[in-house]
């Protein structure tokens, strides 16, 4: 039956995601969704987006589910490893440059996020999965090309009772792909996501961005694009 499953951190990119899969299924007219908010806990340093997620989808209203991984799944990676220093002022044209992955990549996470939500979506007789990937503006993790997400859908298809008969698929979407910073702030305001709530800061200090990190630079450079201010004062 229609209805989503939505990966949900807590960010610009994810929540705007998931108000454009509420807009989808009805939003604002219709109440009681169809949509259940998938969110994980893996020790992450920015722990913080969970919190805001919780934020999120009380605003909107919908069933969310918080996932609790192991930390030993993600290992090397700056976002999860003390002892990994997260990449600070770094520049515009390195942000770009997707010829060498940065060490926020955390190994395997879309793979076995979206793992979650097919699951999760198969068991509900849910229809679609929609996911904030980007690939314009984002670090250049090989989870968030659109190679990745046309691997993934056909490994679907073929992995999956409701994939097998051509019918009742449950499809992946990514409605940002396509879009830059400035694009998908534009577009999140337009459909009412709060924007106030989300988190980008990969090392947050003491609850407060850090303001130098790949994703605090991304999401400064995005609101300067659009002539807005950020509303949750990064």
């Amino acid at each position: 039956m229609p209805g989503a499953v939505v990966l949900l951190s807590g960010g610009l990119d994810s929540t705007t995601c998931l108000y454009l899969a509420a807009r989808d299924y009805g939003y604002p007219k219709k109440k009681n969704l169809p949509i259940l908010a998938l969110s994980f806990n893996y020790s992450q340093k920015h722990k913080i987006e969970i919190s805001k997620s919780r934020k999120i989808t009380k605003e909107l209203g919908v069933k969310h589910l918080i996932q609790k991984l192991d930390p030993n799944f993600f290992l090397g990676s700056s976002l999860t490893e003390k002892k990994i220093k997260v990449r600070k002022n770094a520049a515009f044209e390195s942000l770009g440059d997707h010829s060498e992955i940065p060490n926020t990549y955390v190994p395997g996470r879309n793979i076995l996020f979206l793992s979650f939500a097919l699951s999760l979506a198969e068991g509900h007789n849910f229809d679609s999965i929609y996911i904030g990937v980007n690939a314009l503006d984002y670090s250049g993790y090989p989870d968030c090309r659109p190679e990745f997400i046309e691997a993934y859908q056909k490994m679907a298809n073929l992995g999956t009772k409701a994939g097998i008969g051509g019918k009742g698929r449950v499809k992946i979407i990514t409605p940002l792909l396509e879009l830059n910073k400035k694009e998908i702030i534009l577009l999140g305001q337009k459909v009412g996501a709060p924007l106030h709530l989300t988190h980008s800061c990969y090392d947050p200090q003491k609850g407060k961005p850090c303001g130098k990190c790949d994703s605090c630079l991304l999401r400064a450079k995005g609101f300067k694009e659009a002539g807005l201010r950020d509303p949750a004062n990064l």
